[in-house]
């Protein structure tokens, strides 16, 4: 068994949970971790490292949806194979040796992560006033266990922005906060139960499909036309859940009309126990017209259970998602949920409500709204001309875009010479759960990245791919 020796370092701008993560997959990636060597557990690693025991299962679940490792039941978490892996750091090793003198290539200079955020621009200094202002008084009770489905005040906040900004129906009362979406979608499933099958997008939201397996969930995934889910082919499929992304689906960026969102609704309120679980995880930033409308609001059946964060928004770190339950399930949370205590500190919830209440929030989303929007046009414009690309999909919002290629074009090969040159960007096929074939596409995201650097990499990428 691997014994893991990471170097720790709270202070820095990565989550303990991220350090591990990148720590296992460079020592697998070097070799020094073997195909088929056995991981400690959670349990021992938490031990191990002096962390707890979530933190270690989030860097776990991370490198199982990545493939770097897999999980035997009874047996524990093992490396998985990793010759392509390999093969491809050799290939770059070579043309480090060949080329040195090329900085482009001496390691990815430019990464079009879709995963990250812009925190150049983060309100820092709003934020350590709040802080300041939050412990400067001896307010005991931040530091007691509070209300389980979270703090009133924070809820009441959360209440009136859906309300506002995207059209849902809900009252403080239904508001459930916790520490990320993968703690309350296991919430979730302690009220619902597992014996339900669970129909999601394809291509889709990848992490969350693994977490319902590993909950026990039988999962299946329904065909995307340009309105979204097939309704007809999640009729046939037999599932009574659907997860969906309406206003904005990850990873293609196709927004739900309206007519397929009452279709979905139909579907639910044909038979009891169906519901549709709405992720808005991005809807703040849509740059052509206004924000698309919750699905939640056009719900008059209680079928709609709607999970939101703000990860996007405010900052990965920050760990505050919220689920909005219908009615129908309050009642199961009182006698399920209300025995697991509320993940998020008191003290983060009560400047996340300030942050709110004093308008800070309305004036951050505004600024970085602006700030995608311009690192969007000058992206699609940067990217004008490129002869490889066929077609460029959800360009209308969220922090991310897809270039299908021409064809004769492979995914695998527009990646690798795009490595090659220094640039990171990312495959479609990432997200396929099903074996369709979809058109070679590679996903950019440009949050992370400045203006010029969006100019750079494009401009390196035209040399590579063309």
């Amino acid at each position: 068994m691997y014994e893991m020796m990471p170097n720790l370092d709270p202070r820095s701008g990565k989550s303990l949970y991220e350090q591990i993560y990148g720590y296992i997959k460079e020592e697998i990636q070097k070799g020094n971790i073997c195909c088929g060597e056995k991981l400690p557990s959670t349990r021992l690693l938490s031990r191990q490292l002096g962390v707890s025991r979530s933190t270690a299962q989030l860097a776990y679940e991370q490198l199982l949806s990545e493939g770097y490792i897999e999980s035997v039941p009874c047996r524990g978490y093992f490396v998985c194979q990793m010759k392509e892996l390999y093969h491809l750091k050799l290939d770059r090793d070579s043309f480090l040796q060949e080329k040195p003198e090329n900085p482009a290539s001496a390691r990815c200079r430019y990464d079009f992560s879709p995963n990250g955020i812009d925190l150049e621009h983060f309100p820092y200094s709003v934020w350590r006033k709040l802080s300041r202002e939050v412990l400067q008084d001896d307010q005991k009770e931040l530091f007691h266990l509070g209300d389980a489905r979270g703090e009133p005040k924070l809820r009441a906040a959360i209440c009136t922005y859906l309300h506002q900004a995207r059209g849902v129906q809900v009252q403080p009362s239904q508001i459930i906060l916790g520490a990320g979406n993968d703690y309350l979608l296991m919430l979730l499933s302690r009220m619902l139960g597992t014996e339900h099958r669970i129909a999601m997008e394809s291509p889709t939201y990848r992490h969350a499909y693994d977490i319902f397996q590993r909950l026990g969930y039988d999962c299946c995934t329904v065909m995307m036309d340009k309105s979204g889910m097939n309704v007809e082919e999640l009729k046939e499929c037999g599932a009574d859940i659907a997860y969906v992304m309406p206003s904005h689906q990850y990873p293609l960026g196709i927004v739900m009309p309206i007519k397929r969102r009452q279709e979905l609704l139909q579907w639910a309120a044909e038979r009891p126990e169906r519901y549709i679980i709405e992720d808005d995880y991005d809807s703040e930033f849509r740059y052509i017209g206004k924000p698309i409308p919750s699905l939640q609001g056009s719900d008059s059946h209680q079928r709609v259970i709607y999970i939101g964060t703000f990860s996007k928004s405010i900052a990965p770190a920050i760990r505050i998602s919220y689920l909005v339950l219908p009615y129908s399930l309050l009642n199961r949370y009182e006698q399920v949920g209300r025995s697991f205590s509320c993940t998020v500190s008191r003290i983060d919830q009560r400047m996340v409500q300030l942050f709110m209440e004093r308008g800070y929030y309305e004036r951050h989303l505004n600024k970085m709204r602006a700030l995608y929007k311009n690192k969007h046009d000058i992206l699609l414009s940067e990217l004008r001309g490129l002869k490889c690309v066929q077609r460029i999909l959800g360009d209308r919002a969220g922090v991310h875009i897809l270039l299908q290629m021409v064809s004769g074009k492979s995914e695998q090969e527009m990646i690798e010479r795009a490595w090659k040159a220094g640039v990171k960007v990312y495959p479609l096929s990432e997200y396929c759960i099903d074996k369709k074939k979809y058109d070679p596409t590679v996903i950019l995201g440009y949050a992370t990245m400045s203006e010029k650097e969006l100019r750079e990499a494009v401009k390196i990428l035209k040399q590579a791919w063309d």
